[in-house]
């Protein structure tokens, strides 16, 4: 029988039951003895494998944080049930230079990101590409750097995306967070030195900036293509090649409460909005 709570030693056999005295070794070997809805933990720092979750389930690296080391493949893959909700606490996921995607989440109503270092993957961080269902990404706490294309993206099929950011660091990609549709607030969060584009919403997107810090990017915020929207507020756009571009029918919003400083082509909003 599967059980509600599972454990991962680096000393642990997946052929064993996973229970505290007798662990497994991977989170792949875990989550088929873990019932849906329940709950996987670490014993000691050890680097535990990719894994493919299909069903509502955490994974808690406790004070301990569980690595995963991901070369050449995605770390964890978000594949679950319309009405599945996963989180994932306290862990590393590290694809050495060569890996895919840190997480990609594809399905599942609810992901809950909160506590991870995410770095040296090839394409995203956080890939959140939904087909047709809804889907809500939650990332809190955590730190993303060194990832060829995004340390964030959004988009979807026919579905539609909701993402909340608060407390996240997009450091040294080639963008921060780049969303093609949905809608996405980020919130008291950094994004730096990122090689193209700090914050860059793009086909239909909607990203509401509040009390961030985009810095040192090679452009800071950007409306780059269709409809989409930008709307900061309290937030600092301090020393970027180009600290604001608007293109095409785009949408780039201030609510006049905003920093910019030290930006070597400044640009500006193309819409002013009263604070209410």
């Amino acid at each position: 029988a599967q059980a509600t709570r599972t454990w991962v030693s680096g000393v642990g056999d997946d052929v064993n039951p996973c229970s505290r005295t007798a662990p497994c070794k991977t989170f792949a070997g875990a989550i088929s003895k873990t019932a849906a809805g329940g709950e996987i933990s670490v014993l000691d720092p050890a680097g535990y494998g990719a894994v493919n979750i299909t069903k509502s389930i955490t994974i808690d690296g406790g004070g301990i944080t569980g690595s995963i080391i991901a070369s050449l493949v995605n770390g964890i893959i978000v594949n679950a049930g319309a009405n599945d909700t996963v989180r994932l606490r306290n862990l590393s996921i590290n694809g050495v230079g060569n890996g895919l995607n840190g997480i990609r989440y594809l399905a599942g109503k609810n992901l809950h990101v909160e506590n991870l270092t995410i770095q040296g993957f090839t394409s995203n961080g956080i890939d959140m590409n939904l087909g047709a269902n809804n889907g809500n990404l939650s990332v809190k706490d955590t730190y993303i750097n060194n990832c060829g294309v995004a340390g964030i993206r959004i988009q979807t099929s026919t579905g539609t995306a909701t993402a909340s950011l608060d407390n996240v660091r997009l450091h040294a990609n080639q963008f921060g967070l780049d969303a093609f549709s949905g809608h996405v607030t980020i919130s008291n969060s950094v994004a730096s030195q990122n090689t193209n584009i700090g914050i860059v919403a793009e086909s239909t997107a909607t990203i509401n900036v509040e009390r961030t810090v985009i810095s040192n990017n090679t452009t800071g915020v950007s409306g780059f293509s269709g409809t989409a929207t930008i709307r900061l507020s309290n937030s600092a756009l301090f020393n970027n090649g180009t600290g604001i571009n608007v293109a095409g029918g785009t949408t780039v919003a201030s609510f006049q409460n905003n920093q910019f400083a030290g930006n070597t082509v400044p640009g500006t909003p193309n819409v002013f909005l009263s604070q209410q």
